[in-house]
């Protein structure tokens, strides 16, 4: 989890740049391709950190829109201020709940759900935080198309073997079950802060991919 130091000036950001982090999204519910003036795949980033990942996407997938939703509103305004200045005009930010996916997102809004190094929440007590338990993923279902997928990287093997098995038990399709991720060298993938920073240090990225049968 990304943990930054409270912005005072953070709220008058959010309001001088309001076409980029969208105030009230769940008033964008059903017309976030009219949000972004096409009918571009929307692809979702589920805790954007400081933004990375959704830059470099947005500049080798120009043809995929992508919002990042980030519940601590320092981070978004850190991820906005580094965004913005890549001129890429299919990247918006919300800053919002995870838990709220269904008042933001209509059914089959989106193509594809990213899960980049998400909290793991390891004590049992907070089973129901960890973003792959099965309450998040009644959410994902309905706002994904049929085909869409749902992609976990993540540098923690507890969490990633538990969502193996919390995929499995819901049913979701497994297409990818990778135990080192950067030994794969696939030229596509893009890192995240976190990823970079694990990787440099020798620690082996897992990613999975799974759809909703």
């Amino acid at each position: 989890m990304v943990r930054q130091r409270n912005k005072p000036w953070a709220d008058d950001f959010l309001k001088e740049n309001s076409h980029f982090v969208i105030p009230d999204p769940s008033e964008k519910k059903d017309i976030w391709h009219e949000v972004f003036g096409n009918n571009n795949p929307i692809h979702l980033e589920i805790g954007t950190g400081k933004g990375q990942f959704l830059a470099g996407m947005a500049k080798q997938f120009p043809e995929i829109n992508f919002i990042g939703i980030e519940v601590a509103k320092s981070i978004v305004v850190t991820a906005a201020q580094k965004l913005m200045e890549t001129d890429q005009d299919n990247i918006l930010l919300i800053n919002e709940n995870a838990e709220k996916l269904r008042e933001i997102f209509a059914e089959n809004e989106i193509s594809t759900i990213y899960l980049n190094f998400s909290d793991p929440w390891p004590k049992n007590r907070h089973e129901k935080r960890r973003l792959t338990f099965r309450t998040f993923l009644d959410q994902y279902k309905e706002v994904l198309q049929p085909n869409g997928e749902l992609i976990l990287k993540t540098d923690n093997r507890g969490l990633f073997e538990y969502s193996l098995v919390s995929f499995s038990e819901f049913g979701m399709d497994l297409k990818e079950v990778n135990l080192d991720l950067h030994k794969a060298e696939d030229p596509e993938n893009v890192m995240t802060e976190y990823e970079a920073k694990f990787s440099a240090n020798g620690q082996v990225i897992y990613r999975c991919r799974a759809q909703f049968s």
